[in-house]
C-alpha cells in the first residue's frame, strides 16, 4: 500500500504543478524535493549536486545539442523546397500521386533533423500549399503531413532516442541502427493507406496532369543530392562505424552550414538565429533531462521504481500483454504529456520490468518512439496538431480527426514489430 501511496502523491503533485503553468523541469525537482522529505531520510540538497552534475556531464548527451542545431540551420533553407520539386515527377504515377511527397518528403527530412515537429512545420509549409492548389483533397493532406511528420522521431537522428539512450545508458548508434526498419515499415503502411484511398476515392483526387519526360524527372532529382549528401555524412558515418552519435552531430552541423551557405540562406542574422533557437531549446530539455534525472534519484531511495517492478511481475501477464497494457498507458499518458517529459519520466520506472520480462532494451527505445509518436498526433497536448495548426488555422481537433487513420497505422505499425522484434534488431545484430 505505501508504494501506491507515494506514487500517487508524486502523480497528483505534478498534475498540480503544471496545471498551475509551472515548467515542466521545474515540476519535476520539486516532486522529487518532495519524495525525499516526506518518504525517505535523505537531505534533498545532497541529492541535487550529485544529480546535477550526473545527468549533464554525459559526453553522449552532446549529440542533443549539435542535432537540434542542425534542424534550426536546415529550416531556414530551400531544402524542403527543392525535396518537393526533385520527388513529384517520380510520384505521378502511383495512386494518389503528390501526397506521397508528405511521405517520403517527411521521411527523407526526419534523416536530417531529428525533431517532429520541426519536419512538420518544413514539409508542410511548402506541400500544403502546392497540393491544396493542384485540387488535392485537403483532409487527406493534412492528416498524411501530421502522421509523417512523426517519422521526425523514428527515422534517425532522433532526438528523442538520444534523450532515451541517456536515461537507460543504451548506445545511441544502436537505437539509430535499430529506428531504420521501423522507420521505412511507417513509411510503407502511411503511403499503403494513401494508395488504397486514392484507389477507393476517384473521384476526390485531381486529373493526372501532363506526363513528364524522363529527363525532366532526371534533372529535377539533382535537387536531391544536397540532403542525400548530408544523410550520408550523419547517418552514414553512423552505421559504417567511422563516428559516433556526437561526431556525427558535428558532421551535421557542418554539412547543414554548408547547403545554407550555397542556398544563399546563410546570413549573420539566420546563423545567429538558428543558434539562439537552438540553445532555447537545448536548454528546456536539458531542465526536463535535469528534473527527470533528480526526481528518478528521490523515487530510487524510496524504492518505488522496485516496488513498482514487482507488483506487474505478480500480475502474471505474458509479454505480449505487459506490452498492450504499456501501449494504452502511454496512448492516455501521451493526451497530457509532451513526448521527452513521457520517456524521461518513465524510463527508470520501467525498465527493470522491461528487462524482467526479457525485452531488448534497444527494441524498448523503438516501441517508447513509436508510443511517442502517436502522442505527437493526440489533443489537446499534440505538437504537430499545434504545428498544422500554427500554417493552416484549422481547430487543433480537426487535425487530429485528419491524422486519426494515421494513429491507427502506428498502432498497426507497433503490433507489427512486436509480434516480429527483428524488424528493430536485424541490422543491430548486423553492425554490432
Amino acid at each position: 500500500m505505501e508504494p501506491l501511496i507515494q506514487g500517487l502523491t508524486v502523480i497528483i503533485l505534478l498534475l498540480v504543478l503544471l496545471s498551475l503553468g509551472v515548467w515542466i523541469g521545474v515540476g519535476l525537482i520539486a516532486c522529487g524535493v518532495a519524495t525525499i522529505i516526506f518518504f525517505t531520510t535523505t537531505n534533498p540538497g545532497t541529492v541535487l549536486g550529485g544529480v546535477a552534475w550526473d545527468s549533464m556531464s554525459s559526453w553522449t548527451l552532446t549529440a542533443l545539442p549539435l542535432f537540434i542545431w542542425m534542424g534550426e540551420i536546415l529550416n531556414r533553407t530551400r531544402l524542403s523546397e527543392d525535396m518537393f520539386s526533385g520527388l513529384a515527377p517520380w510520384l505521378q504515377g502511383l495512386p494518389g500521386r503528390l501526397l506521397h511527397v508528405n511521405v517520403i518528403g517527411c521521411g527523407i527530412f526526419a534523416a536530417v533533423s531529428g525533431s517532429s515537429a520541426a519536419t512538420a512545420a518544413t514539409i508542410g509549409r511548402i506541400s500544403l500549399p502546392e497540393l491544396a492548389s493542384r485540387g488535392y483533397d485537403e483532409r487527406l493532406s493534412i492528416g498524411s503531413l501530421a502522421g509523417s511528420g512523426t517519422l521526425g522521431l523514428l527515422i534517425p537522428p532522433s532526438i528523442i532516442m538520444i534523450v532515451y539512450g541517456v536515461a537507460a545508458q543504451v548506445s545511441i548508434g544502436r537505437l539509430f541502427v535499430a529506428g531504420v526498419l521501423p522507420g521505412i515499415l511507417l513509411m510503407g503502411l502511411f503511403s499503403g493507406y494513401i494508395m488504397l484511398w486514392a484507389l477507393m476515392n476517384p473521384q476526390r483526387m485531381p486529373a493526372k496532369g501532363a506526363r513528364i519526360a524522363w529527363g525532366e524527372r532526371i534533372r529535377k532529382i539533382k535537387l536531391l543530392v544536397p540532403v542525400v549528401l548530408l544523410i550520408v555524412a550523419t547517418m552514414g558515418s553512423i552505421y559504417g562505424g567511422v563516428a559516433t552519435a556526437t561526431e556525427a552531430a558535428a558532421l551535421g552541423v557542418a554539412g547543414a552550414l554548408i547547403i545554407a551557405a550555397v542556398s544563399g540562406s546563410l546570413t549573420r542574422e539566420s546563423f545567429f538565429l538558428s543558434l539562439r533557437s537552438a540553445l532555447q531549446t537545448d536548454c528546456m530539455l536539458l531542465l526536463i533531462l535535469f528534473g527527470a534525472a533528480y526526481l528518478t534519484k528521490a523515487m530510487s531511495y524510496s524504492g518505488l521504481p522496485g516496488a513498482i517492478a514487482a507488483w506487474i511481475v505478480t500480475l502474471g501477464l505474458n509479454v505480449y500483454l505487459f506490452i498492450a497494457v504499456l501501449l494504452v498507458f502511454y496512448i492516455i499518458l501521451g493526451c497530457f504529456l509532451d513526448g521527452i517529459s513521457m520517456v524521461v519520466l518513465t524510463t527508470s520506472v520501467l525498465l527493470p520490468t522491461v528487462k524482467a520480462f526479457g525485452i531488448d532494451p534497444v527494441w524498448f527505445g523503438i516501441f517508447l518512439v513509436l508510443v511517442v509518436e502517436m502522442a505527437q498526433v493526440t489533443p489537446p497536448v499534440g505538437m504537430n496538431l499545434f504545428v498544422i495548426q500554427g500554417f493552416t488555422g484549422k481547430n487543433i481537433f480537426d487535425i487530429a480527426m485528419m491524422a486519426f487513420p494515421f494513429f491507427l497505422l502506428m498502432v498497426i505499425g507497433t503490433a507489427i514489430i512486436t509480434v516480429y522484434p527483428s524488424i528493430a534488431l536485424f541490422l543491430v545484430g548486423k553492425m554490432y
